[in-house]
């Protein structure tokens, strides 16, 4: 979602984080550029440089530590549930999920929001499947350079930052599968409608549903 600096401090001052966001803006005004040209946050992982570890408290399941996730690529998303285009795009990240059954690749999602009741209620409302985590203390927003929101975050199986992607978008559309692909260098079957939740059931995460024993999504039938 494209912002200019006022949508920076009106974002800011709705998720309670005015000072962080004020100072973003600020700095764009000062060097005369745009939101598409913020300034980098503080200790901001680039394109190519590897994530450091961090400590993620998760949303619908266990505490997980990034680097938990090294030996496959990572789908990493940032959100917030006052962001509307995040919301619009939550769906076919499960979509884009639940394409990859045998886990070459994972997809977690990670919350920005200052009221953690906030984010659950949205993973309740959505049927969320995959891991989600809440932020503290602005780490991973600094880590992965969250300047806006939505933010997607590719991240090689060695931990390297591949590709950042602001804005929203359909994960499991064509352009999105070509992306995934060429970054990941991993083929991806055609599209699904719908991950397959059965309706009714309350999701989240279990440690023992998958086989290497990380829990990040749940199959249909368990």
């Amino acid at each position: 979602m494209h912002r200019g600096a006022r949508g920076l401090i009106v974002a800011g001052m709705h998720n309670g984080r005015f000072s962080a966001w004020l100072m973003s803006a600020l700095m764009i005004l000062g060097s005369g550029g745009t939101a598409a040209a913020a300034a980098r946050t503080p200790g901001e992982a680039q394109v190519g440089d590897v994530l450091r570890d961090s400590t993620l408290d998760g949303l619908n399941g266990p505490p997980r530590k990034l680097s938990e996730f090294r030996g496959k690529p990572l789908i990493i998303n940032v959100w917030a549930s006052w962001c509307g285009p995040c919301k619009a795009e939550m769906r076919s990240l499960e979509r884009l999920a639940w394409l990859d059954p045998s886990g070459r690749f994972n997809v977690i999602g990670i919350s920005t929001d200052d009221y953690r009741e906030r984010a659950t209620a949205l993973l309740t409302q959505s049927n969320a499947t995959i891991s989600h985590f809440i932020d503290s203390g602005l780490r991973m927003e600094h880590l992965l350079g969250a300047t806006r929101l939505p933010l997607t975050v590719l991240v090689g199986g060695d931990g390297r930052v591949l590709d950042k992607v602001y804005g929203a978008r359909q994960w499991d559309s064509a352009d999105s599968r070509r992306l995934i692909e060429a970054t990941f260098r991993i083929s991806l079957p055609a599209a699904r409608e719908t991950p397959p939740t059965p309706a009714g059931r309350p999701t989240g995460i279990a440690r023992s549903t998958v086989p290497d024993g990380r829990g990040e999504r749940i199959p249909a039938g368990d």
